[in-house]
């Protein structure tokens, strides 16, 4: 009995470090926001629903110029955070009446394409084994 016990223990405590070494953290900071008014809005995608809806979404602070957060129990795979400074708090990313962006923004990588938003591919990294740290300029 006390044998059985023992491996049933052993093999709780396989499966619960299993699962969280597959969930991951991924800290995010903008470094250079232009002030410390409004707040910056991060979004973590797959590649599947790249702008559209994000995994998760965050809020994060503005102090000195810059920001951080955390997104947590992300699982392994490929993904790509784009953020923007929501100036005015309305929770959205303001745009001029030719479509270019009134707030300033970044992604992951610091891919940005000057004639439009990024790509996944240019914004995208990996999640594996290890936390993920990255640092965002707009």
């Amino acid at each position: 009995m006390k044998f059985l016990i023992s491996i049933l223990v052993v093999l709780f405590s396989f499966i619960t470090s299993s699962i969280k070494a597959q969930n991951k953290k991924i800290t995010v900071t903008v470094v250079n926001a232009t002030s410390d008014v409004g707040k910056i809005g991060f979004s973590l995608y797959a590649k599947d629903n790249f702008m559209r809806i994000p995994i998760q979404g965050k809020e994060g602070k503005i102090k000195e110029g810059k920001s951080t957060i955390v997104f947590e129990n992300v699982p392994e795979g490929e993904y790509a955070v784009i953020c923007f400074h929501d100036k005015n708090n309305n929770d959205q990313m303001d745009f001029s009446a030719n479509g270019m962006p009134l707030e300033d923004y970044g992604a992951s990588n610091n891919a940005l394409n000057p004639y439009g938003p990024p790509t996944f591919d240019s914004a995208k990294f990996i999640v594996s084994d290890k936390n993920v740290s990255l640092a965002i300029k707009f």
